[in-house]
């Protein structure tokens, strides 16, 4: 891979893209369309969950003591005074020689410190019979188990998932400041380019490039607008002023060089836009660039396969998660073993390896992927290493963080 003065390192280029970026306003939004949103503060409870005592199981609610010595051989006769039911609690007190039957859910009645579970019990008429001892404690959730007042059930730049989600309503939350969303302008280039769905001629190509990059901003529930423009300094020029216009961020596919025929760099340079780099040392993606644009980062991409996505996934996907308020901007990672050694043709670059997964003992196994098709290798791929600058070979064996693409 030929060397570039121009270019800087991996680490250099995402250190200024999160620099430079700061997350969009807060929305407050109901709890049940939070899902996926990025929390926007600290979130503390505002209620203790479960907000009393309550039965982990249908049985009697006693005083332990009396069951100290019951046993089989020992039963212990009670007198049951009351029923307790979930939302239903019992006003009777339990008192020596007696019982309330309660169900699951329901308030442990005053005086008692224990549930015995009915299968160690007979009921006969208003008593019953214990052959089972029920300690301190037994059988009782206790107040504030599941989410204690004022404890921090969500971090500022937390992704809500499906189980926060399911905690913040335990904690007493129907709505949640969180951070908008961003709205993306996806513009594909080039004169070979062909919508999805359109008759193909001869020479040229389906923007599946955009279909990718469109795809991975929905995953992350960001608003897209899909735009293809002809290699046309007047068209591509009105395309950027409209993005710029009423989106939140840029991503331009194809034409990343400076050659007669690409023209994305030479237009934004005459728009005013602030280049903080173009041309990255990253393999695949080195033409990528990254600048700001009326207060709106714009990415460029180069226009191959596994060069565009690679540079959106390292170097634009981080930026625009640091837009949408997540504190951990990038894809998640899992610590796997790759099953081959793997060299690289320069140390001085970045360089990420498409690959999948399998089950290995103890350790989550890595396999590169070797398919001749480019667009294979990426549907095909479930995961990603990084060989970093100043490394050659990762030897068999080697253990090592992975990014999650699936």
């Amino acid at each position: 891979m030929p060397k570039n003065k121009e270019a800087i390192g991996f680490r250099e280029a995402i250190e200024a893209v999160l620099t430079n970026i700061s997350p969009l306003g807060i929305d407050t939004v109901l709890l049940d369309g939070c899902v996926d949103r990025v929390a926007a503060d600290h979130l503390h409870a505002a209620v203790d969950s479960p907000s009393v005592d309550a039965s982990l199981k249908d049985g009697f609610a006693i005083r332990s003591v009396e069951l100290e010595k019951a046993s089989i051989a020992n039963p212990v006769r009670l007198r049951v005074i009351g029923t307790a039911a979930a939302g239903e609690p019992c006003v009777e007190t339990v008192a020596p020689g007696t019982a309330v039957r309660i169900l699951t859910g329901a308030k442990i009645p005053t005086g008692a410190n224990a549930v015995v579970a009915e299968e160690f019990t007979q009921t006969d008429g208003d008593f019953i019979t214990v052959t089972n001892t029920a300690g301190p404690g037994r059988n009782i959730f206790l107040q504030g188990a599941d989410v204690a007042l004022g404890q921090r059930v969500c971090a500022l730049g937390e992704r809500l998932t499906p189980g926060i989600i399911g905690i913040l309503a335990a904690a007493g939350f129907g709505k949640l400041p969180v951070f908008r969303n961003p709205s993306v302008a996806i513009i594909a280039t080039g004169d070979e380019v062909v919508a999805v769905g359109r008759p193909l001629p001869d020479g040229k190509l389906y923007a599946s490039n955009m279909a990718t990059l469109n795809a991975w901003c929905r995953r992350y529930a960001m608003d897209t607008s899909l735009h293809i423009v002809k290699d046309d300094r007047e068209q591509l020029t009105r395309c950027l002023e409209e993005a710029v216009a009423s989106s939140d961020a840029i991503l331009t596919s194809g034409g990343a060089w400076t050659g007669d025929r690409d023209l994305v760099v030479h237009i934004l340079e005459e728009m005013g836009w602030k280049r903080y780099f173009h041309r990255i040392r990253l393999g695949p993606g080195k033409a990528v660039g990254f600048g700001i644009l009326e207060g709106k980062p714009v990415f460029i991409l180069p226009g191959g396969p596994p060069s565009n996505l690679m540079a959106f996934l390292q170097v634009a996907l981080p930026g625009l998660l640091k837009l949408a308020g997540h504190g951990v901007p990038g894809l998640p990672e899992i610590t796997a073993r790759i099953d081959e050694k793997i060299v690289v043709r320069d140390a001085d670059w970045t360089q990420f390896i498409f690959g999948c997964f399998r089950k290995g003992d103890g350790h989550t196994v890595f396999s590169p992927l070797q398919l001749k098709s480019r667009l294979q290798s990426i549907a095909g791929a479930a995961g990603l290493i990084c060989v970093p600058e100043g490394v050659l070979t990762l030897p068999e064996g080697a253990v090592v963080q992975a990014q999650l693409l699936s």
